[in-house]
């Protein structure tokens, strides 16, 4: 086994568990479990179509290649791109959704603070609102805007929000897409804590994905909630790699997530469940 495949199957991976612990195992521990997985999907973001000095084309296509790659060998049910698709010039929207069609399963947005256009816009160029959910094979996905037109930080929607988690109270897992960090963990995160409040109270709430911190790669907590991390995939600072997050529910309903840098595995995690829900094998 050469050095690179050694560290790929020995890296650490988050498993979030049904008792509400997380613990670490090494990805070479789980490959025999790759097969009990039911429904895979992954996450990246900060792809800043448009910004200058950067390669925003190569990146996006780099992305993109990767992802369908993903696809091609392990079956991606979707795609989440959280935020940030341009940098600021709308005129530049459908060009990056242009690259973005390119993916091989069907894939989803939400708006970042450079993201700068109005719903109608985002609503005629994607065919989706900015805070909207969708569900795929019981899992559902809440997806919603932490900025608007001007790229302000915003708090998530608590009306819609608490609208869409008692409409899917009952389902066996929630998945949340915002772009920013509603903890102040970071410089650039906005505290939101009736958002976190709310959050606690559904338990089938698994995890929430954030982007705009390029930095971040991993998961941090708050009231038992995971928030996970996914670097970025374009733009001019932040790791020095450009990756995506995978995401893998098996069918005992554990869910085990990593990051791609793009190719070699990440950080990776088994998330804890929140409670005891109804599990289809």
């Amino acid at each position: 086994m050469d050095r690179r495949q050694f560290l790929r199957n020995t890296s650490p991976v988050l498993l979030l568990l049904t008792n509400g612990k997380s613990l670490y195992r090494s990805a070479l521990s789980l490959a025999g479990e790759r097969d009990k997985v039911k429904f895979r999907f992954a996450v990246a973001s900060d792809g800043h179509f448009g910004q200058l000095q950067t390669t925003w084309e190569n990146d996006y296509n780099s992305v993109v290649q990767h992802i369908n790659q993903q696809h091609q060998l392990h079956r991606l049910k979707t795609c989440i791109i959280n935020g940030d698709i341009i940098h600021n010039d709308p005129a530049m929207l459908p060009l990056a959704k242009k690259q973005l069609d390119q993916l091989k399963m069907p894939y989803y947005v939400t708006q970042g603070n450079h993201d700068m256009v109005n719903e109608e816009v985002w609503q005629k160029t994607w065919n989706m609102p900015f805070n909207h959910s969708f569900v795929i094979n019981k899992q559902v996905f809440l997806l919603a805007t932490t900025s608007n037109e001007k790229g302000e930080y915003l708090c998530p929607d608590l009306d819609w929000m608490r609208s869409q988690l008692e409409k899917y109270k009952h389902a066996p897992n929630v998945f949340i897409a915002i772009h920013i960090t509603p903890v102040k963990w970071t410089d650039n995160g906005k505290d939101c804590p009736e958002f976190i409040t709310l959050l606690k109270d559904y338990k089938n709430v698994r995890a929430v994905f954030n982007g705009h911190d390029h930095d971040q790669d991993d998961m941090k907590e708050k009231e038992g909630i995971p928030f996970l991390f996914d670097s970025h995939i374009g733009g001019s600072w932040g790791t020095t790699y450009k990756g995506f997050r995978m995401v893998e529910v098996m069918h005992d309903n554990t869910i085990a997530t990593y990051i791609l840098n793009p190719e070699t595995k990440l950080n990776e995690h088994i998330l804890p469940h929140r409670n005891i829900v109804e599990i289809d094998a």
